[in-house]
């Protein structure tokens, strides 16, 4: 299991396990299932991280603990309504919730200050013990705000904690999630590395063994205010970072080859602070880059590491279109020096080594690539416009007569055909009011209801929106034979063979089908020696027919 599998895995289960040890109550574990869970972390996508440790914590859970399972933004694109309770609080609850994260998407926004109050409403917080695991990569981006959630549950609650675990977010950001536990008396747990984070696991949860005796005292040196005062610049010569850029500083003990020891500490921003003498190694981190050193602390003198980090800022808005809004779900994949590769949704602004940069901007179907060198101590702003065009779909049984069902599947094509005969498959999609972001071009849309299908041809312009109607020339057949334990439905005109065309069976006594305007036969079969009886049928353009099998 990967570093950050592992700690993510503990801090839930440390969360989850030591609950029962406070009071008993029932818990729900809330997953950020919002595209930015295609982000990777050590090479593996952060979404498969969470499931992965979703699985190892709920095989550790006694029989009896009572755990449900919420998700925001794993059924739609852009919604702020996007809140599910999958699997409810109940007992032996495991499987299904491993179950559930596995065949998860993930694709939407994080409304995840609604979800925490569903999730508390859930649990009756005003009547019983309530507590609530948040697991979030991002911040909230549906206009609420999870400080003031906080305090409003814990007044109003019977005994409410929400604990919240942050998947690499940065300084700033885990303060604006973190204020959702505190104001609860919860805990937000930080991603640092394995090490540190389960030192802290066990500084917080575990019991701490009895004080050895202490020895004699010896002669106090010389005091200092700070003993270890790190600076930081992000290219030679330039002035040291003075405020909060998201850099963080882990210390550790060393080894004596003077690699990396026991974990100590982590900090954040232009920090300052004191350790017991001895050897160390002080980590310094800014955005995607990591720089090193061997600090050694003495008594009553100043260790002053300084750091180069070579590296310069990315600031990237994407677009569909030139003149456009940002796009908010375009993912910006950037590749920096190093073999590193990092995605961000919509805009991004992040400290990258310096060298070339390569930018790959995805929206919808559309991808464009731009290669910058980014210098030490520079900052460099895109905004890159991929170039695509908004085509939204819909099917009619007749003009005027839209489908509304969600069984609706459409399907966008290139226009021109191969040497086969065949053409290239676009994108598909599923219900009315369809939006495909589209490359410019000509294409085909195809609407396929049950078992009338039909297709338009259209055209994508860069910037613009076009309006695609693909009209049926369809109705409803909905059939009754009282009795039968199979029904068929065949077009009433024979071919050359004698033969009829199958349009669908099913079942039972009953069927529903939307079928393309003509006449049809419906045979219904009964009994163990499969008789057949039929009745003939008209189905118009726009309008439902009924027909009963005697």
């Amino acid at each position: 299991m990967p570093i950050f599998a592992r700690w993510i895995a503990a801090v839930v289960t440390a969360l989850l396990l030591t609950a029962p040890a406070l009071a008993a109550d029932r818990t729900i574990i809330i997953l950020d299932a919002s595209g930015s869970m295609w982000g990777q972390i050590d090479g593996k996508p952060k979404l498969e991280i969470a499931r992965q440790s979703l699985r190892t914590v709920l095989q550790s859970l006694a029989a009896d603990r009572e755990v449900g399972f919420m998700a925001y933004g794993h059924r739609e694109k852009g919604s702020c309504e996007d809140i599910e309770l999958i699997v409810p609080p109940a007992a032996g609850t495991a499987g299904a919730i491993t179950a559930a994260a596995d065949s998860m998407k993930f694709l939407g926004k994080t409304p995840l200050t609604a979800a925490v109050r569903k999730a508390a409403e859930a649990l009756k917080y005003t009547e019983d013990k309530a507590t609530v695991v948040l697991i979030t990569d991002g911040l909230e981006t549906c206009n609420a705000d999870p400080c003031a959630l906080g305090k409003e549950l814990k007044a109003s609650g019977v005994d409410f904690t929400a604990h919240v675990v942050g998947f690499g977010l940065t300084a700033d950001e885990g303060r604006q999630v973190a204020c959702l536990a505190e104001n609860t008396g919860g805990k937000y747990i930080q991603a640092t590395d394995a090490a540190g984070l389960e030192d802290a696991l066990k500084q917080t949860v575990a019991e701490k063994p009895a004080p050895e005796p202490k020895p004699a005292p010896a002669p106090e040196p010389a005091k200092v205010e700070f003993n270890l005062v790190p600076t930081l610049t992000l290219a030679e010569g330039n002035p040291d970072i003075t405020t909060d850029i998201g850099q963080s500083w882990v210390l550790y003990k060393a080894n004596p080859d003077g690699s990396r020891g026991d974990y100590v500490s982590t900090e954040y921003g232009a920090w300052k602070g004191n350790a017991e003498p001895g050897r160390y190694v002080l980590v310094a981190k800014v955005g995607h880059v990591e720089r090193e050193q061997a600090v050694t602390i003495e008594a009553g003198k100043i260790a002053a590491p300084h750091y180069v980090a070579d590296a310069g800022t990315l600031i990237v808005r994407a677009h569909a279109s030139e003149g456009s809004e940002i796009a908010d779900g375009a993912a910006i994949q950037v590749k920096y020096p190093g073999d590193g590769t990092t995605t961000y949704y919509g805009q991004m602004k992040a400290v990258f080594p310096a060298g070339e940069q390569e930018i790959t901007v995805e929206v919808g179907e559309g991808t464009a690539t731009e290669k910058v060198t980014l210098k030490a101590g520079e900052t460099i702003e895109k905004d890159i416009a991929v170039g695509v065009g908004k085509a939204v779909t819909n099917a009619f049984y007749a003009e005027g007569k839209k489908v509304d069902s969600g069984g609706l599947v459409v399907r966008v094509f290139k226009a021109e055909k191969n040497l086969d005969g065949q053409r290239d498959d676009v994108s598909t999609s599923y219900g009315p009011d369809q939006k495909f972001d589209l490359p410019p071009g000509n294409y085909v849309v195809v609407a396929k209801m049950d078992e009338a299908t039909a297709e338009t041809p259209f055209t994508v312009k860069v910037g613009e929106k076009t309006d695609v109607n693909v009209v049926l020339n369809a109705g409803v057949l909905s059939v009754d034979a009282k009795g039968a334990k199979e029904i068929e439905v065949y077009g009433a005109k024979k071919d050359i063979e004698g033969k009829r065309q199958p349009f669908g069976n099913s079942y039972g006594e009953t069927h529903q089908s939307t079928l393309p305007a003509g006449d049809y036969v419906v045979v219904a079969i009964r009994g163990d020696d499969n008789v057949k009886t039929e009745a003939p049928v008209t189905v118009k353009a726009g309008e439902r027919a009924e027909v009963t099998v005697p």
